[in-house]
């Protein structure tokens, strides 16, 4: 009789490279494309510590010598900081917006069967296809007629408005996902449909709420066309600007700093950056999740 020997799979030392070097072509594109997208917003913030005189003698240079002047000139700012409360208001105001509503939206559509169900999923997927250009003119009008032209809900609104279709796209395949025999048992227990809602179905989809959350804030922070038409339009005071209008403005009223626009624009970029730096994986995650629901 003979005996098979079944070898076990090789273990990957500790401390070896994870790195395929089969394949140098895709790491040279991949470090290439890196670098692009890289490689501008590290100039803008190194750029940042030169002075003018430095910086128009070599542009492409590294500063000599490194000078903080211009951050802590922003920095003491208090526009700056009142900007910064602008920013992170509507941009918590947006994502909360976005969750709460997105989910409610999709759990609907997700676990209800009705006439028209699939039509209305169809309807926020069309929304995609809806650029914010083209509805410029009847949002200005509608919020007029609110009373929210100018004000930071008027800009909360339209923005979770056009938040929502990707939301309950990615939301959807979550709350598919789960099985109805949880919601079964759920009822057996005694739990309502509301119960079910808050106590099972919001953990349960946490890595796709979290996904649309940090793409929520991350768009609204740095959205540019929409405040520009709300706020600089609608009659608010810089102090009032969300940080992209906030650097519009300080690059129009320094344009002679170049150095110190450089460095506003540093200092107004690196909380979204950091956001998403952080939470990279929740959306990697979130959107794995999504597509195999």
């Amino acid at each position: 009789m003979t005996t098979t020997a079944i070898r076990a799979p090789k273990m990957r030392r500790a401390g070896t490279s994870r790195i395929n070097w089969s394949q140098p072509i895709v790491y040279l594109v991949a470090l290439v494309i890196a670098a692009l997208a890289v490689g501008p917003v590290l100039y803008v913030i190194v750029a940042g510590f030169r002075s003018n005189p430095d910086f128009f003698a070599d542009p492409a240079g590294l500063p000599n010598p490194w000078l903080a002047d211009n951050y802590i000139r922003v920095l003491s700012d208090s526009r700056f900081w009142r900007q910064v409360l602008a920013s992170t208001v509507t941009a918590l105001g947006t994502t909360i917006g976005v969750m709460l509503l997105g989910v409610m939206a999709a759990f609907v559509i997700a676990r209800y069967d009705f006439k028209g169900r699939g039509f209305l999923y169809a309807l926020f997927t069309t929304g995609l296809l809806f650029p914010l250009t083209i509805s410029i003119l009847p949002l200005t009008v509608l919020l007029r007629q609110m009373n929210l032209f100018g004000t930071w809900w008027g800009l909360i609104i339209p923005q979770v408005a056009f938040a929502l279709p990707t939301t309950i796209i990615i939301l959807v395949p979550f709350l598919r996902a789960i099985p109805a025999e949880l919601e079964d048992a759920a009822v057996v227990d005694g739990t309502s449909r509301i119960g079910f809602f808050w106590r099972i179905m919001l953990p349960l989809s946490m890595p796709g709420l979290m996904t649309v959350g940090v793409l929520a804030f991350i768009g609204s922070w740095n959205a540019y066309l929409l405040p520009l038409f709300v706020l600089q339009a609608g009659g608010a005071g810089p102090d009032n600007y969300t940080l992209p209008l906030g650097v519009q403005f300080y690059s129009t009223a320094y344009g002679q700093d170049t150095t110190g626009v450089l460095a506003y624009t540093s200092l107004a970029m690196l909380p979204a950056i950091l956001f998403f730096t952080l939470a990279e994986k929740r959306i990697v995650g979130g959107l794995q999740g999504a597509v195999k629901g």
